[in-house]
């Protein structure tokens, strides 16, 4: 950390970081990352980019700040964000995590967080879904906002990568129709829930990070946490405690969006992928 970004931390969140006590934390593929000591407070999770990331941080912030209000599961403390010398940070409650945890009260504070509801969809603020923008203009129909800022944005970024879904169109349509036919409740959802953006605390307490949040319905979170393995069976036992199980077709419906964001992040086989889906999805609400 130069001494610019030190003393920029320092003016927003009142801690002076100690830049020798930096300790490297692996795992993100966006942003450095590392826990610093600070010698009159707390230790402190940064994350640095380039000076382009300071909306990706800044949206980051409202999130956390949104879930840590709700008083349902535990997101570290955001304690500031901002600019210097050339380079954008974010920084955080420093959390130690645990291997160990139980998945069951991870669903259980979960559908708490779900169970916090809004007037209608989307947020006050646009956000990122990794590093793409994620459009979150409120929509009173949770069939309009996921087809237009989900589904059709994801499809008109593919566009711009080079790659057009043949039947994207009749899909769209077919998506409206379907969830016009459902009655949707606009709940606060995590938006990037997967294995790598939840753990425990010290004291086997779930956290949640990275969010990525909105107001939407509820399944499009724990759609996501089935894509790259999935939380446990107690983790869903729990949840669908309060939640009942939804239809299928709507967890193909909601993943699809992400598997496009992967096609529009990082190509290769992502739109394949994602051609399967469609194709899934077609069949089941033909």
């Amino acid at each position: 950390m130069t001494p610019d970004v030190a003393d920029a931390v320092e003016k927003v969140t009142g801690f002076r970081v100690i830049a020798s006590s930096e300790k490297a934390v692996s795992g993100g593929c966006i942003h450095r990352s590392a826990i610093f000591e600070t010698e009159n407070g707390p230790s402190l999770f940064i994350k640095q980019n380039s000076a382009e990331a300071r909306e990706l941080f800044s949206t980051e912030f409202q999130s956390l700040e949104w879930i840590a209000s709700t008083n349902t599961i535990r997101v570290p403390n955001p304690v500031g964000y901002g600019e210097a010398g050339g380079s954008a940070f974010l920084a955080m409650e420093a959390i130690t995590l645990s291997s160990h945890g139980d998945s069951n009260r991870m669903g259980r504070h979960l559908s708490r967080l779900h169970s916090v509801t809004g007037d209608s969809f989307g947020a006050d603020f646009d956000n990122f879904i990794g590093a793409t923008p994620q459009p979150n203009t409120r929509t009173e129909s949770w069939a309009e906002f996921f087809v237009d800022h989900r589904l059709g944005h994801m499809f008109h970024l593919a566009a711009k990568r080079g790659k057009t879904f043949a039947r994207r169109n009749e899909l769209l349509e077919r998506v409206r129709d379907h969830l016009n036919s459902l009655d949707i409740t606009p709940s606060l959802l995590h938006g990037d829930l997967w294995g790598g953006n939840a753990g425990f605390d010290e004291h086997g307490e779930p956290v949640l990070f990275d969010p990525a949040c909105y107001l939407g319905d509820r399944e499009a979170d724990i759609a996501f946490t089935k894509v790259f393995g999935g939380f446990g069976p107690g983790f869903y036992r729990a949840y669908r405690e309060e939640f009942s199980e939804p239809e299928p077709v709507r967890e193909t419906i909601y993943n699809l969006y992400h598997i496009l964001n992967h096609y529009v992040l990082f190509g290769g086989g992502y739109a394949n992928q994602a051609e399967g889906m469609m194709e899934e999805i077609l069949r089941a609400l033909s």
